[in-house]
């Protein structure tokens, strides 16, 4: 038996580009792994709904896209990783091998280059969720 959550975990998509939202959401897919629930996705377009949705505490993976503007989704990692409480685990999606670093000095948990292979953003999704629901902190 799982100790999977029984309902939906919440996957936050930040990108400004709809398109580029879409291709992560249909990499992810509604199940990412046998073992782990269904995801519900939460769309977001700028960095200020980003860090107001996290605040809520109810997101259990976030994606973010390196390309997004005017704010980067690197930087809302880095953020995000200094500012929220439980943060959960981030996936951060680059454009260029060289922004390794960059992704790095983000604090983002995985990284997946462009352009995205389904299997490997659904794996690290996977990855991310199973880490998400065996360490995540009592509500304050």
């Amino acid at each position: 038996m799982s100790d999977a959550p029984e309902g939906p975990m919440k996957v936050l998509v930040y990108s400004d580009d709809a398109n580029t939202r879409e291709q992560i959401r249909l990499a992810i897919g509604r199940r990412p792994a046998a073992d782990l629930p269904a995801v519900e996705f939460v769309e977001i377009a700028t960095q200020p709904a980003v860090v107001a949705r996290l605040d809520k505490g109810d997101i259990d993976v976030v994606v973010v896209d390196g390309e997004a503007q005017p704010a980067g989704g690197l930087g809302v990692a880095r953020q995000a990783k200094d500012e929220v409480y439980d943060c959960p685990p981030i996936l951060a999606i680059i454009a260029r091998r060289d922004d390794g670093w960059l992704a790095t000095w983000s604090r983002a948990d995985a990284v997946v280059g462009l352009p995205l292979d389904p299997m490997a953003v659904a794996k690290a999704v996977a990855d991310l969720m199973r880490w998400r629901a065996e360490n995540r902190l009592p509500a304050l």
